[in-house]
């Protein structure tokens, strides 16, 4: 081993360790690894740079835009509404069926918006199935992971993994032909959840299980502070609005804006407006407390402007918000949406205490209480998607269902045929439904995740140097040696297949599966080298098992999306995914030496 390699293996390290201490970003963790090796001997800056070249990452990009514009357009609302329709039919029935509709949509555009559509009808379907939304949401996560593994343009992992190989000489994928292996996965998951699911998915509660009946219901109520009132230039602990007779003040508007306040300092003013929330006894409190009457104005000095029954909504945090990072105090969230948050769920915690000071997480579920008029505007909301009501975007685009599928067809047809590369066939895509109005520019490019391009960048430069500095080939030595005594010369190839999809399967369940399989893909290269075969059933194996994660809610982005909505606990994963992944790895060493052979 030299230096060299002890370094990008240290280097390697150290940014695995950051990736799991979740202190910092994944996309600027790996971009500190690329500073580090464009500025080190370990990879000259100009073939650090290089990476920018691949044209992989770009056609993510595309791919992002143009299932933005599916999801704009409603195709996909349209599809997931027929799931509802056989809520009546048994559990194995309508899993068959749901995992093999999203699989089949989740083949042509990216996984999260799939998920992200079928949410609130899954939650529905629940509702008429009777059964708790934790027996359908893994599921529901788990089809769409499958479904990406069938096509090249399924997942970003598959268009990664074909840029790196068509970087080195490699022929790269066609359209279809990981459906080889994509396709078989996809059934045996579907029997396997249909028959397996409903015994091995937890029975969990929603947040809203949290309340007592007796705070499920609370009254939203808006108040007028008179001049001469008892409570001006009290406190509003003082004046009896504090939590502990069942009422919440939520905000005090001054002069037409909004102030930050404390229950023990803040001081009423004459002609304040006051937004209250009050429990069935705190109204009756209230009614006692001196100076004090939310119902009668004359007598106190409060006028009562208007009452609403507040309902209690669930939410989750898209996870392209930009609500991720800020916390409800920062974003102002009582102004912006007219709600109030109650309680978060966030990786198998309820939290009920500093909920105002906590930065939000995409895939965190926000517990809130608003009017019904308010919870309808928030629907519209791109940052949120509520779990009890349908999906009904501000402005329906269905005239444009046809171009968008006609585009996305165009697409995969240009690849098929060997007509239009991928990355410039869905580069045009996304010209066209912008132009067409399908989509605004601001749209597109908000729909684009640019953590994840910059972190493909960042690894794949990771396995560049890993390529230049010897340290793949040393690996790939290794692995050959350590399987080597264990195997005949003719299941040798057989052996350490297995054995690379076991090492890339269990670094995806903890990591970033574009990362794993750019730093993989350079390792594997160089077993086939070392064993003298095609490389080609080894690229396949890294290809699927960097996507195919289901023992974690991490292991996966739809996997950490469902994690908080279903109220899951961190082993509810393992229960379900550990013997999904055995069933994957197992369809996957039968069928990849007869479709991809080791000596063609």
């Amino acid at each position: 081993m030299t230096w060299e390699i002890a370094l990008i293996f240290t280097l390697l390290a150290v940014t695995l360790g950051l990736f799991l201490w979740e202190k910092f970003s994944p996309d600027l963790v790996a971009l500190g690894l690329f500073c580090v090796l464009a500025t080190s001997t370990l990879l000259p800056a100009k073939d650090a740079f290089s990476v920018f070249a691949n044209t992989a990452p770009f056609t993510v990009g595309a791919m992002f835009v143009l299932s933005a514009a599916l999801v704009k357009c409603g195709a996909i609302d349209g599809l997931s509404r027929m799931v509802e329709r056989y809520g009546d039919r048994s559990y194995p029935v309508v899993m068959l069926g749901l995992v093999l509709l999203v699989a089949a949509i989740s083949a042509f555009i990216n996984n999260t918006p799939v998920v992200v559509v079928f949410l609130p009808v899954v939650l529905n379907l629940a509702r008429k199935m009777r059964l708790a939304p934790s027996k359908l949401l893994i599921p529901l996560s788990y089809a769409a992971v499958l479904g990406g593994c069938c096509t090249l343009i399924g997942t970003s992992t598959n268009l990664v993994v074909n840029g790196v190989i068509t970087s080195k000489g490699i022929e790269g994928f066609s359209m279809f032909e990981l459906a080889w292996l994509g396709v078989p996965a996809a059934l045996v998951g579907a029997v396997y959840l249909a028959f397996f699911g409903k015994r091995l998915l937890p029975d969990r509660a929603m947040l809203s299980s949290i309340l007592s009946e007796d705070e499920r219901r609370e009254y939203i109520t808006e108040a007028f502070v008179q001049p001469g009132a008892a409570a001006v230039n009290k406190t509003l602990d003082e004046a009896g609005l504090g939590k502990k007779r069942g009422i919440r003040v939520l905000e005090i508007v001054r002069d037409g804006v909004a102030l930050p306040f404390d229950l023990k300092t803040t001081r009423l003013e004459s002609g304040d407006r006051l937004v209250l929330a009050c429990r069935p006894q705190g109204i009756a409190a209230a009614r006692g407390v001196d100076g004090i009457d939310l119902v009668s104005e004359l007598a106190v000095g409060l006028e009562q402007i208007a009452a609403h029954e507040g309902s209690l909504v669930e939410a989750v945090v898209n996870p392209n918000s930009d609500l991720v990072g800020r916390s409800v105090k920062d974003l102002n969230f009582r102004q912006r949406y007219r709600m109030v948050v109650l309680a978060l769920h966030r990786q198998g915690r309820n939290v009920r205490e500093q909920v105002d000071s906590l930065p939000l997480a995409a895939g965190d579920v926000l517990l809130m209480m608003g009017t019904d008029q308010a919870i309808d505007a928030l629907q519209n909301s791109a940052d949120l998607v509520v779990f009890d009501r349908a999906r009904t975007p501000a402005r329906p685009k269905t005239r444009y269902i046809p171009l968008v599928l006609g585009v996305i067809a165009a697409v995969v047809l240009g690849e098929v045929v060997d007509l239009v590369p991928i990355h410039l066939g869905a580069l045009i895509g996304c010209v066209v439904v912008c132009a067409a109005g399908c989509l605004t520019t601001k749209e597109a490019y908000d729909s684009i995740e640019w953590p994840v391009l910059f972190l493909i960048y960042a690894m794949l430069a990771a396995g560049l140097a890993l390529d230049r500095t010897g340290a793949a080939s040393w690996l790939a030595r290794g692995l050959v040696d350590v399987v080597q005594p264990l195997a005949s010369e003719a299941m040798r190839p057989l052996f350490v297949l297995g054995a690379i999809y076991l090492v890339t399967t269990v670094l995806t369940e903890i990591l970033s599966n574009n990362a794993v399989a750019a730093l993989m893909i350079p390792i594997v290269l160089g077993v086939a080298a070392e064993l003298g075969v095609d490389p080609r059933p080894y690229i396949v194996a890294v290809t699927f098992a960097a996507s195919a994660a289901f023992a974690t809610p991490i292991g996966y982005q739809t996997n950490t999306y469902v994690y908080g909505v279903g109220g899951y606990k961190f082993g509810d994963f393992v229960k379900v995914g550990v013997p999904l992944n055995l069933a994957c790895m197992a369809v996957a060493l039968i069928v990849i030496p007869l479709v991809w052979p080791f000596h063609p």
